[in-house]
């Protein structure tokens, strides 16, 4: 898996540090029976996901792979 540059990313990083802070929060408060802090942590678990996808279009993730475009028959021949 470290030949690929799957996560490896500063966007990637914080989106998932800050996800598992809220899992780590919703999960104590649903041993203590407190379903204001579940629902707290599962705010924090979202906003993981848009501080993620936020890094990413600062430049902060990693670049889209495009799909290799074969060339057109007319641009070989010319």
């Amino acid at each position: 898996m470290s030949g690929s540059s799957h996560g490896h990313t500063p966007a990637a990083w914080t989106g998932v540090t800050i996800a598992f802070i809220g899992f780590c929060i919703s999960g104590a408060f649903t041993v203590m029976a407190k379903p204001m802090g579940f629902w707290a942590g599962m705010v924090v678990i979202a906003l993981g996901g848009v501080v993620g996808m936020g890094m990413r279009a600062a430049g902060l993730g990693q670049a889209p792979k495009r799909p290799a475009r074969a060339q057109s028959h007319a641009q070989t021949q010319g």
